[in-house]
């Protein structure tokens, strides 16, 4: 056999190979679900209202969006109690506790008492749960999540918060609010003396993912970076911590999952990072999507806690393009769209308050 021809069959062995490890194409609308979840994956894109989510759809493409593989929508309304623009405190308050409150309030009411969360309540009745963001672990979406505190600015007291719950994993920045604190405390100490395991950095493979530790991942000191600045670890992320939450309880799970800087980038009016954010939680949405339709039982909900930048879409250059273009640096009182897939995700039709994302929720799981 000559030279050329034994090229040509090296090719044509690599790329038999290259085949048979590429990942199956999913059908996402063929999938048989259990009549009930057991396990929720709540996806909130911070800021991301319809805006936000056309202007992904264009730029990525139509039909190429994982939340067009989505089998039904809604709008939720925003507003917190005395405020027709919510923050982000009371907007993922509204969603933990199922109860409006005023903005800066991190799982308090309005007469700052305290609101048992989704997340506190499922985890005492046997469920594992855990949150995966791309902020810091004290910032108000996770807070609100975990923490009770009259202020979303109160971040030293809300990393004390997390060691009141025995919440299973969390993935995300903040490390130093946990082990560089102004009162000297090194949170690590009580986390480890509670039996979680600590790691830093962005590695995965150094955990507890058998399931048999709880575990805390600090990505890093600070806020993390922006996606087109080399954050990756939310896709994998998800994916990783989907498995292993299913096997820290036969009861089911819940987990949520923050694309926090969507917000950031319409605060900044950065069209660019709006633009890979949007792509990052894509592959996010995509991600939790897949271990649902594997798994069978996982209810996959996404939505954002309001819209921010009051953006819109204009005529571009040419009939089939868009100019972003921001109308300030604040959130505004448009709907959002609330989207679901997997076992009764039906319920999450409709325009309704966002405190009935909750009350879906524990609907959903039977309760």
């Amino acid at each position: 056999m000559n030279q050329s021809r034994v090229l040509i069959v090296v090719l044509i062995v690599l790329l038999e190979a290259c085949a048979s490890n590429k990942k199956p194409v999913i059908d996402f609308s063929s999938i048989a679900f259990a009549e009930r979840p057991k396990n929720i994956i709540f996806l909130i894109g911070d800021g991301m209202g319809l805006a936000q989510m056309s202007a992904h759809l264009y730029w990525k493409g139509v039909d190429k969006t994982i939340f067009e593989k989505m089998t039904y929508v809604g709008f939720h309304k925003s507003h917190s109690c005395d405020d027709l623009v919510t923050d982000s405190a009371a907007g993922a308050t509204a969603f933990s506790c199922g109860k409006k409150t005023t903005n800066g309030a991190i799982g308090m009411l309005p007469d700052s008492m305290p609101c048992t969360t989704i997340l506190e309540d499922l985890d005492r009745k046997g469920y594992a749960t855990g949150m995966v963001v791309a902020c810091t672990a004290t910032h108000a979406t996770p807070a609100s999540f975990i923490a009770h505190r009259e202020l979303r600015a109160f971040t030293d007291e809300i990393a004390l918060d997390f060691l009141k719950t025995p919440m299973d994993c969390f993935i995300g920045g903040g490390g130093a609010l946990f082990y560089d604190r102004a009162d000297k405390l090194d949170l690590r100490d009580s986390l480890l003396r509670k039996g979680y395991v600590v790691r830093t950095g962005t590695s995965l493979k150094k955990l507890p993912l058998g399931g048999e530790s709880p575990f805390f991942l600090f990505t890093h000191d600070r806020e993390p970076p922006t996606a087109s600045g080399g954050r990756d670890y939310m896709p994998i992320a998800t994916t990783t911590v989907a498995n292993y939450l299913k096997k820290r309880s036969d009861k089911g799970f819940f987990m949520m999952v923050e694309g926090s800087q969507i917000d950031w980038a319409c605060h900044a009016n950065d069209r660019n990072w709006l633009r890979s954010e949007m792509e990052d939680f894509d592959k996010t949405v995509k991600a939790a999507m897949e271990f649902a339709a594997a798994d069978k039982e996982t209810l996959v909900i996404v939505t954002g806690d309001h819209e921010c930048g009051g953006l819109s879409l204009n005529q571009g250059d040419s009939k089939k393009t868009f100019k972003p273009f921001f109308a300030n640096r604040r959130h505004s009182a448009v709907l959002v769209p609330v989207y679901a897939y997997g076992p009764q995700a039906a319920l999450f039709q409709g325009i309704y308050d966002n405190t009935l994302i909750y009350s879906k929720m524990r609907e959903a799981l039977g309760e």
